[in-house]
């Protein structure tokens, strides 16, 4: 299980953006959004580094 902290979560919406942006580039992957603590949780074949690559993407801040 990766953690990451993620800044500019604030809804619903972003849990979706973020879980979606992991799946879609591997789609077995278990995605976790903790919106109180600001922690996105993955377990996935995926690098770190590409994760983080694609919550960036999505308009977050891995911090």
């Amino acid at each position: 299980m990766q953690v990451f902290s993620v800044e500019g979560m604030t809804c619903g919406h972003c849990v979706k953006a973020v879980t979606q942006a992991v799946q879609d580039r591997d789609p077995a992957a278990q995605v976790e959004v903790d919106l109180a603590t600001k922690q996105v949780s993955v377990q996935s074949q995926l690098p770190p580094e590409e994760i983080a690559k694609l919550i960036t993407e999505e308009g977050y801040t891995v911090v």
